[in-house]
């Protein structure tokens, strides 16, 4: 399995400019050993500050990088630098990566015995093991084949841990509440219990992931009482689980008495628990037998779709989870009939793509696309299907329409639309992102596409990013601002920015020391000297940072005299202050 092809210029997107600064330093220095990849994942070790080194996985698929981690404690903007060198080893050494086997292709390589042996001898090292394994058999029961055994009925299933661990997380998020937090552990790990049974759902086991949903729904309206008393809210847990439980109802065929004890278990919850399951109630009734939905599935596409009576607020989710089955039950043709029929646009022109079905994808674009999300999934099908310049069309025209994937359309569009030589469209893409996301990196990028004609490119950049507000914005306008010489307008940004942005700050003062030291002085001052008045000595460190600008600035603007009779003020005024007057020894602060 090769690795997708990934330019520099995804990486720098995915990360800030120190972090791919310190990468490629990480790489040069050659930090990065170990590399190993089995199949779509990769793992390596890279050196760093600490003793041991930090081990960055990396998942991928035939396209890009799907998933990046890494065991430093960097969680800010974008990869940190130990992702960064190891993705740059894999886009300039990748001779250096070591292909080894996958999980499955190792335990495939054992008979039953040695597995058991592995189990044993892994579980003996790592003792906690055996809980996760008592639990996966527990949930799953004894395995079951395909080809050997019917379909589980509601009650074939062991259930009980299911309830079992509702519970616990339930229990565990009062603990947390009682200990003064206030996020929602909740919404955090329910969801993956409830994902279990959609996990049946997508093994042909519809009958399995009812009984599972059955426990857990009893599990959180039997012991929700004590979560409700600290304001926990059971809208999105009610969501989760009505879409599961629709999901389940339509993939199987259930007898009358199954259909009633569902339907008198649903509506019991709903009352008890002030829950929604209306959606789970009306897939309950229609099944795949509601003759409008019959009549769709054949070909008989009206104005109304499936609907007879008045459409329901939760049309196009049972729509889009009828689909998700019928693309489960390889029923393609039904799937674009339903898709057509009930608005579901994206779906319907992805799946022509899918299918190879190019020229109807396109036709149907041409009057049903509506939004940049159903040009760029239905461009990213063409693409995935060969269909290049068709692709690009699509993206195109896409960058045109109203939604809120614009920056990243925009950016596929350019990458695509280089690959394919065109440096005009690339342009015009590269614009449209930075339009909605502006960064110093596609300021660049658009000056060597723009070429010859980047002055009057660069006066549409610079009205752009003045237009623009808000705070993820700041250092886009600072960088540009500054490379172009307008450190006014630089300033003009900083002045009022708290010293969380000191690192962005300081860039500014060093750049206006020259143009407008008095600036410098006026701001930096205040902000040293609201430190030292806080008296905190942890934060003197800061205060002596921003003081260095203050001196600088005198020192600049010829007023030497004027920094040291500043600074003997300081003196006198924070003397007490021993840590800080020992900082004012330093080298720097005479």
């Amino acid at each position: 399995m090769s690795i997708p092809k990934i330019s520099e210029f995804t990486i720098r997107r995915n990360t800030n400019t120190k972090s791919f600064q310190r990468g490629e330093a990480y790489y040069e220095a050659g930090a990065v050993t170990a590399v190993t990849q089995r199949s779509y994942q990769l793992q390596a070790e890279v050196e760093g500050g600490e003793a041991k080194p930090y081990r960055v996985s990396l998942s991928f698929d035939e396209q890009s990088v799907t998933s990046a981690n890494c065991t430093c404690a960097y969680n800010f903007d974008g990869w940190c630098k130990h992702i960064v060198a190891t993705i740059l080893v894999c886009v300039r050494q990748p001779e250096i990566i070591e292909q080894r086997p996958t999980l499955e292709q190792l335990l495939d390589s054992l008979d039953r015995l040695q597995t058991q042996r592995l189990v044993q001898e892994l579980v003996a090292r790592y003792p906690q093991l055996i809980e996760a394994i008592d639990r996966h058999i527990s949930w799953t029961g004894a395995p079951a084949s395909k080809q050997h055994h019917k379909p589980i009925r509601l009650n074939s299933i062991n259930t009980k841990p299911y309830g079992q661990q509702v519970r616990q997380i339930l229990r565990d998020a009062v603990r947390y509440w009682e200990d003064g937090y206030e996020d929602d552990p909740i919404s955090e790990e329910l969801p993956s219990v409830i994902q279990t049974a959609r996990d049946f759902c997508e093994r042909g086991d519809g009958y399995s992931a009812i009984a599972i949903l059955s426990a857990i729904t009893s599990a959180c309206v039997d012991n929700w009482e004590d979560v409700a008393e600290y304001g926990g809210d059971n809208d999105e847990t009610v969501k989760e689980l009505n879409h599961a439980w629709c999901e389940a109802i339509l993939s199987v065929e259930l007898t009358p008495e199954e259909k009633v004890d569902i339907q008198v278990n649903l509506e019991a919850w709903q009352d008890e628990w002030n829950a929604d399951f209306n959606m789970s109630l009306e897939a309950l009734h229609q099944g795949w037998d509601e003759p409008a939905l019959v009549s769709v599935l054949e070909g008989n596409i009206t104005e109304r779709g499936v609907w007879e009576a008045e459409v329901p607020d939760y049309a196009d989710d049972l729509a889009l989870i009828r689909l998700k089955i019928l693309e489960r039950q390889e029923r393609y043709e039904e799937y674009l009939y339903l898709a057509s029929a009930e608005g579901q646009t994206q779906q319907y022109l992805t799946m022509l793509g899918r299918l190879g079905r190019v020229e109807e994808a396109i036709e149907a674009a041409q009057t049903e696309m509506n939004s940049i999300e159903e040009a760029f999934a239905l461009a990213k099908t063409l693409a995935e299907q060969g269909s290049l310049q068709q692709a690009l069309d699509i993206a195109l025209s896409g960058l045109k329409l109203p939604g809120n994937c614009q920056y990243e359309l925009g950016i596929w569009t350019s990458d695509l639309a280089l690959e394919l030589g065109n440096r005009e469209a690339a342009l015009s893409a590269t614009k449209a992102a930075f339009q909605v996301k502006p960064s110093f990196f596609d300021y660049q990028k658009i000056a060597e596409l723009a070429g010859k004609n980047w002055e009057s490119v660069k006066i549409d950049l610079l009205k752009i990013i003045r237009t623009l507000e808000g705070w993820e914005t700041v250092a886009a306008k600072v960088d540009i601002f500054l490379h172009e010489g307008l450190i006014d307008e630089a300033i003009a940004i900083v002045t009022e920015l708290s010293s969380y942005y000191s690192e962005l700050i300081h860039r500014v003062m060093n750049a206006a020391i020259p143009h407008n030291p008095d600036w410098v002085i006026v701001n930096a001052r205040h902000r040293a000297e609201k430190i030292m008045d806080r008296g905190k000595a942890e934060h003197y460190d800061y205060a002596v940072e921003w003081l260095k600008k203050v001196r600088a600035a005198y020192l600049a603007s010829g007023k030497k005299a004027d920094w040291l009779s500043y600074r003997t003020q300081l003196v006198q005024s924070h003397a007490r202050k021993r840590k800080l007057m020992e900082m004012f020894k330093q080298q720097g602060m005479k």
